[in-house]
């Protein structure tokens, strides 16, 4: 069993006892970004789950321990999967770096870059998957958006929308956590220890990203349009900083380019799925559309080729071609 200890500059240092899940720090074009992994047992999974966290959270947010179960992290490594959990660009040990955060499309190329040097070290398998949750899925969906999609599998992303429930002045930004209850919805709907817990992995929001807040129902309609993979969209039963009625929903999945959307409402949860009751079925979930995702690439018939251990694998690091120049 190894000891983590996940702390911040902002926040209390919390000791967690787990069997797979590691800090890891992942260098990208300069940047070093700190974050979580879990591998499986397996020396090739059977792809990499890369986790995004939202605004004002750190990497932890995919890593509940208020109950055994709820960590996506653990989850996935025990599915066969990698699961890689950064801290976005002006969080974590890059906040000293870039203490005013990225905009949305540098945060892309630096997300690029992070997963490009991930995949020259570590085996990847089929490719990467993403699961992003509120900005996170901003970030997610940016990076999708560039080059096709090459290197990806698709997305599962909970808690984002495209119009919000709120009236600009109340979003959360720089210095202004926003309204709790937004983000939680009822304490019913996370176990004992959860907020205490969560007090950890909570940070300010970096100027950068808080001013692009009021710009993304402007933004989104470019980068749908450059969206070709497979995208699974989560809504909290107490999603409150969304609009997520039949309406809302239909405007932002006839703005992607993909033909595969998938559209799922979430019972007993609120915007922080992850890191309450709910998080497990979530999880599981967002792996089963992963699953879809192989199993279409199996159906198509993409061949196989070696890992460096000699195993089968579907992509070489060299072939997850990010065109970061």
């Amino acid at each position: 069993m190894n000891v983590r200890r996940q702390s911040d500059r902002t926040g209390p240092v919390v000791e967690t006892t787990s069997r797979h899940v590691r800090e890891i720090v992942v260098e990208a074009n300069g940047i070093a970004l700190s974050g979580l992994l879990a591998e499986p047992d397996t020396p090739v999974p059977r792809a990499v789950v890369v986790a995004v966290h939202g605004g004002g959270m750190r990497a932890g947010y995919f890593d509940s321990r208020a109950r055994p179960g709820l960590s996506l992290l653990e989850l996935g490594a025990r599915h066969g999967y990698t699961v890689l959990a950064l801290d976005r660009p002006g969080y974590g040990l890059s906040a000293e770096r870039l203490p005013e955060g990225q905009s949305l499309s540098d945060q892309a190329d630096t997300l690029h870059a992070a997963l490009a040097s991930f995949a020259r070290d570590h085996e990847v398998g089929a490719g990467f998957f993403l699961v992003a949750h509120s900005n996170g899925g901003k970030l997610a969906f940016s990076t999708v958006a560039r080059d096709g999609g090459t290197g990806f599998l698709g997305l599962d992303v909970s808690g984002l929308g495209t119009r919000y429930a709120v009236d600009l002045p109340q979003l959360p930004g720089a210095g202004v956590p926003g309204d709790w209850r937004r983000h939680w919805g009822a304490l019913r709907l996370y176990p004992p220890g959860a907020f205490a817990l969560g007090r950890a992995l909570v940070v300010p929001v970096p100027r950068l990203e808080a001013e692009e807040l009021p710009r993304w129902p402007g933004m989104y309609p470019s980068i749908a349009a450059r969206v070709h993979l497979p995208v699974r969209l989560t809504f909290a039963e107490q999603e409150r900083w969304w609009c997520h009625d039949d309406e809302a929903v239909a405007e932002m999945t006839g703005r992607l380019a993909t033909r595969r959307v998938t559209v799922a409402r979430q019972p007993h949860a609120g915007h922080n799925i992850s890191l309450g009751w709910a998080a497990r079925t979530y999880h599981l979930r967002a792996l089963a559309f992963l699953e879809e995702c192989l199993l279409a690439r199996d159906a198509a018939g993409t061949p196989p080729v070696r890992s460096r251990e000699g195993s089968p694998r579907r992509m070489t690091p060299h072939q997850l071609d990010f065109n970061l120049g």
